[in-house]
């Protein structure tokens, strides 16, 4: 579409509106965070509607620049209805809350009606059909569940009810999870928009770069480095695989690489990232409130589980870089591929610039053990601080232009506004929606009827119930951001595992979380492989297949959690220490199994694929199977057979050293 001056002027001032208004967003978040001088309750709904404003002018003006008349019809009226609504919830609100309680007006009936169809509209503009799919049938199976047979059966809900359970009562879109990302997530994601505003995206591409010059699978690494410490902090596999990978997967396609093995190893590396400390893709915070502990007993919890995937894919990623990139195109300079340099100096005081703010959030959370909101709070006045000092000093120290310096770091900091409501409002409407699925599902019983059945099926047998516990999960979790795949199965199957078969709650958690993250990896929607594959342009299936043979040994750790639950339980003793090594080595044969690249033992396809299945079983047993001594046998297997298969048979060894035993004597 060719614009007009007119319609260009337009348009920037529209951009400068949403900008403006992300800004006023977040210095209410702020003002609350500082104060906390207003009921959650009444913040979370101002947190809502002011998110979702900014969401949907962003979404106006793409809509406009798309010519998407349909579009355009259909935001305008969403952005009346939530205006409308957030307001009269804020003038109504003692009433609603104390006088009214399970009753309202005809009119308020049809604003929350109108109200979480705006929600279901963004949840499918955000996140397609399939989940606007799973809401709507929940919404029918709450309303039509008289109809529905066997033990799923339950009374129905009334329009008014339903309405009331999703909106008017100060649940559903309002409830417990909403609250927690309006005080506790809603901050990390403001960082995240902060680092992205200052450059910091950009620093942490160049620091995984730069291993690239020291190793010759660099290239591949600095992919995994950079997505996992990315996508720890954006909360989705999506998001994080289109950041880092319409970045890394060019990259390793231009050193050698296939595009498929480039595309599976950005999806996994972006599906890491959620479950790496200390942010863990936002789903810390809520796992901390759900089961009443300290955030950073979450976090301990998820250290050794996080080294285990990343020792495990990095053994992967290592091999299929030395696979396919060759010696002579893993070198590459680092600077070339940005379009501004950056000498070593300036290196080293970006990395302070952006370390400081990260290494306070660490001190302050582990620490001093401070709260979640106000270790963020100190977060982001550390960022501010570093953001504008650093430059600012190196500026004046250097004779330069303060004056313009500051306003760049202003249109940077405002950039970073914006970004940061880009990431947050997606998830804080999802995570509405979801609220109110869960909502319905526990007024209709279904958590404990789900139980019971999980238990039937099974036949008493854990490992059964497991298995089925882990496909209802990946199920559940498909296309959803971290976060809203997390609250789903911790309401529906984590209790199962506890209640029926005593799992600890925090091994129970541990699992469902795991495994709701792996849908992003599990065809047939495997949403982070859809997107790199996009971006590699390669096959999808084959790209999936990549993905899932890098990514093996993280479908059976969430096993090793029910089995082995000091995983995750119980602090760094030595049994936790013990287990985790064991468990280490268990995957990382696994990755040697499916990824290696040179022979084993022999070429005939008779020996390769037995040896790649006794890999298999014995990393799955050394990282599953509840006895230690079984355990520490199948590592002690592993580390044999790969001290035999990577040992070169003795006519190599004596033909390699005739050859330079030849050479030496030319040369002589």
């Amino acid at each position: 579409m060719v614009y007009s001056t007119a319609d260009k002027d337009r348009l920037q001032i529209a951009n400068d509106v949403v900008t403006a208004a992300a800004i006023l967003a977040w210095a209410w978040i702020l003002y609350y965070a500082f104060t906390q001088g207003v009921q959650r309750i009444l913040f979370t709904i101002t947190f809502l509607g002011s998110i979702m404003l900014v969401y949907l002018g962003n979404e106006l003006i793409e809509a406009y620049e798309d010519e998407d008349k349909l579009g355009l019809v259909g935001l305008s009226l969403s952005t009346v209805i939530t205006a409308v609504t957030t307001a009269y919830m804020i003038m109504f609100y003692n009433e609603l809350l104390r006088v009214r309680v399970g009753t309202a007006l005809p009119r308020e009936y049809a604003i929350a009606a109108a109200f979480f169809l705006v929600i279901l509209y963004l949840s499918y503009r955000a996140y397609g059909l399939s989940f606007l799919a799973v809401i709507v049938g929940v919404i029918l199976y709450g309303l039509y569940g008289n109809y529905v047979p066997g033990i799923l059966r339950h009374g129905g809900f009334s329009v008014s009810r339903m309405m009331s359970i999703m909106v008017l009562d100060f649940q559903g879109v309002y409830g417990s999870i909403s609250r927690i990302i309006a005080t506790w997530v809603a901050l990390f994601l403001l960082y995240a928009g902060l680092m992205r505003g200052f450059g910091a995206f950009d620093l942490i591409m160049r620091i995984g770069l730069r291993s690239a010059n020291y190793v010759r699978s660099g290239v591949a690494l600095s992919a995994v480095t950079s997505s996992i410490i990315i996508g720890s902090i954006t909360g989705s596999q999506a998001a994080n695989t289109a950041i880092t990978g319409s970045f890394t997967i060019p990259l390793m396609k231009e050193t050698g690489m296939k595009g498929e093995t480039a595309g599976g190893i950005e999806s996994v590396a972006s599906t890491g990232g959620q479950i790496m400390p200390p942010i863990m893709g936002a789903a810390a915070f809520v796992m901390a409130s759900l089961l009443g502990i300290t955030y950073v007993d979450v976090i301990i919890a998820g250290i050794i589980p996080a080294m285990i995937f990343y020792g495990s894919i990095t053994f992967a990623v290592h091999y299929k870089g030395i696979g396919q990139l060759s010696e002579q195109t893993t070198k590459i300079d680092v600077e070339s591929q940005f379009e501004e340099q950056m000498s070593q100096k300036e290196f080293i005081i970006q990395c302070l610039r952006f370390g400081i703010p990260f290494a306070l959030l660490i001190y302050v959370l582990g620490v001093l053990q401070y709260t979640v909101l106000t270790a963020a709070l100190y977060t982001i006045i550390a960022m501010f601080i570093t953001g504008f000092g650093f430059p600012l000093v190196q500026t004046a120290m250097e004779g330069g232009d303060l004056q313009a310096e500051c306003v760049s770091l202003l249109g940077d900091a405002a950039t970073g506004f914006r970004e940061g409501a880009m990431i947050l409002a997606p998830i804080a409407i999802i995570i509405a929606a979801i609220n109110g699925v869960v909502d319905v599902f526990t007024a209709s019983g279904i958590p404990g009827i789900l139980s019971l059945a999980l238990l039937d099926l099974s036949g008493g047998v854990m490992l059964t119930a497991v298995i089925l516990a882990m496909v209802i999960s990946i199920v559940l979790g498909m296309g959803m951001p971290t976060v809203a795949a997390y609250v789903i199965v911790a309401a529906l199957i984590a209790p199962a595992l506890i209640q029926q078969f005593f799992v600890p709650d925090l091994a129970a958690h541990f699992f469902v979380l795991y495994a709701a993250i792996l849908s992003g990896l599990t065809p047939p929607i495997a949403i982070a492989v859809v997107v790199a594959t996009g971006i590699a342009e390669s096959n999808f299936w084959r790209t999936a297949h990549e993905a899932l043979k890098i990514s093996t040994p993280i479908y059976v750790l969430p096993f090793a959690f029910i089995y082995n639950p000091e995983l995750v339980v119980g602090g760094f003793g030595t049994q936790t220490f013990l287990s985790g090594i064991i468990a280490l080595l268990g995957a990382l044969g696994i990755s040697h199994g499916l990824n290696y690249y040179g022979r084993f033992f022999h070429e005939s396809a008779f020996v390769i694929y037995p040896a790649k299945m006794i890999y298999l079983v014995l990393g799955v047993l050394a990282m599953v199977y509840p006895d230690i001594t079984i355990r520490v046998g199948c590592v002690t297997g592993i580390l044999v057979l790969m001290a035999l298969q990577l040992q070169k048979p003795i006519r190599e060894r004596v033909s390699e050293r005739s050859a330079t035993d030849s050479i030496r004597t030319t040369k002589d």
